[in-house]
């Protein structure tokens, strides 16, 4: 066996999304410039020092008084490069993190140490991924208790994961395979284990993967969840309760008793469901009972497909296969009450 067989190894990890073509081709383009900028400076610096030393101890160099076109060369070539870079990360950045409308959503939360991932039709998994290939996925993440950043090499997607706040990333997978996930933010003695997989399978694969592991719908497991907490007597769907409507309400805009506005997405259901004093919906008392330690990370994101689910159509277009049974007094989703009720509570 050859040495060079005998210490192969990868410089770069698999590129296994539509992303990490784009990604490497940048930062290749990073290395290149970086590699002969500082190469063709060492050189030139190396000849100017040799060809303008000082030949004797008397002797006194002439004065150069400058060249205009000189200067505005080395100033305008490498601003016009620095702009260059800059467009195009900004394009790829933009491109990672604003999430398609039409997605495979996937809620994932992360805990000291790992990382536990519910799909919309209920399945649930640790430390693993399974997606389709081809697909668009779009990961809602938060964390229950320090900073996290979930990173998955091959598909050149990262991003923090913060316990109290809603982050999102998205991607496509390529081709099927296995790859891994870490954590890319040092989170504990245990951080180094704080690892996973993901696994990209044909649409076929997966939808016999979903078969085999179906389970209770996060809009399913929502609805039960808003009425054991009694949201329903409250959230009623006449309007006509202690709280507002929340059918409908989801990525609408809300008028607190401040005089301001708030949009109804996920991060302001979690606030409500927490801590309900924090925008309180015009027109209603501040009378929503507080959550907080109530509730898990897991039901919250429950609560909010629940809401989604009898917010405008398209609003929970991505949530998979399920309308709740329908109750109207359900209509409120736990999460809805937090939602909107929270801030109107």
């Amino acid at each position: 066996m050859s040495l060079f067989f005998l210490f192969q190894f990868e410089l770069i990890p698999e590129q296994a999304s539509k992303f990490a073509m784009e990604v490497d081709l940048f930062y290749i383009a990073l290395w290149l410039m970086t590699i002969v900028f500082s190469v063709g400076i060492a050189v030139a610096a190396g000849i100017f020092m040799f060809k303008y030393r000082r030949k004797s101890a008397g002797e006194i160099p002439d004065q150069i008084e400058g060249a205009m076109t000189l200067e505005l060369t080395w100033t305008i070539i490498p601003l016009l490069i620095s702009l260059g870079i800059f467009a195009w990360g900004a394009k790829i950045y933009y491109q990672m993190y604003t999430p398609p409308s039409e997605a495979l959503e996937i809620f994932v939360t992360g805990k000291q140490w790992m990382w536990r991932a519910q799909h919309p039709d209920g399945q649930r998994e640790i430390n693993t991924l399974h997606i389709p290939v081809g697909r668009r996925v779009k990961l809602t993440m938060t964390s229950e208790d320090v900073l996290h950043a979930y990173f998955i090499p091959a598909f050149r997607t990262k991003a923090d994961v913060v316990p109290g706040r809603y982050t999102t990333t998205w991607f496509e997978a390529t081709k099927p395979g296995t790859y891994h996930i870490f954590c890319a933010e040092y989170c504990g003695t245990q951080h180094s284990g704080m690892i996973g997989t993901v696994t990209v399978q044909d649409p076929a694969d997966y939808q016999a993967w979903l078969s085999g592991t179906s389970k209770e719908s996060p809009v399913a497991a929502g609805q039960k969840l808003f009425a054991s907490l009694a949201c329903n007597t409250c959230h009623l769907e006449s309007g006509t309760g202690r709280g507002p409507k929340l059918h409908e309400l989801y990525n609408q805009t809300a008028k607190l008793n401040n005089g301001t506005t708030v949009t109804v997405d996920d991060a302001y259901i979690r606030e409500s469901i927490l801590n309900p004093m924090a925008k309180v919906v015009e027109k209603y008392d501040p009378v929503m009972p507080v959550f907080q330690g109530q509730v898990s990370e897991e039901q919250i994101q429950q609560l909010i497909a629940y809401i989604k689910s009898i917010g405008p159509k398209d609003a929970g277009a991505t949530q998979a296969q399920a309308k709740p049974a329908a109750s109207p007094t359900a209509a409120n989703p736990a999460a809805a009450k937090p939602v909107a009720p929270a801030k109107t509570q």
